[in-house]
Order: structure tokens, then sequence, then C-alpha cells
């Protein structure tokens, strides 16, 4: 089951479960679409591609929640 990463690894922009616009590699490294954008889809950590994140809501999302472990270093 994905983590649901709460933040942008690049740039600390929240990106809330219930929300598109998150991109992630297989290594749920996890970034917004302007930084997937900046970085040509490609992950900086392992090189994978980026591809959009699904959508967790409701009683998914209340079931399993999302991570809170911000991964953004800056």
């Amino acid at each position: 089951m994905l983590e649901m990463r709460p933040d942008c690894e690049r740039c600390g922009t929240d990106l809330p479960a219930q929300h598109p616009g998150a991109f992630i590699c297989s290594f749920e490294c996890t970034f917004c679409a302007e930084c997937a954008d900046a970085l040509d889809e490609h992950c900086p950590n392992c090189g994978g591609e980026l591809m959009d994140r699904p959508t967790r809501s409701g009683d998914a999302l209340k079931r399993y929640p999302a991570s809170t472990e911000r991964k953004h270093k800056g």
C-alpha cells in the first residue's frame, strides 16, 4: 500500500492524499507537479520515471491514513 507522503521532497509543497497533483517513482519518492516538470519527470534519487500518484479519499483514507512524515529537507 502506498504511503501517500504529505509533501514534495524538493520544495515542501503540501500534497494531501485526497488531491491530485502528486507524482511518485517506484520507491514512492514524491514530488509536486511543478517540480516533476522541472525534473523532466525523472526521480533525482533513483533515476526512475515519475508518474501520477493516485488519490485516496473517503473511507479508504480513514481506514488507511496517509503518512505524516515529511520528506522535504529544506
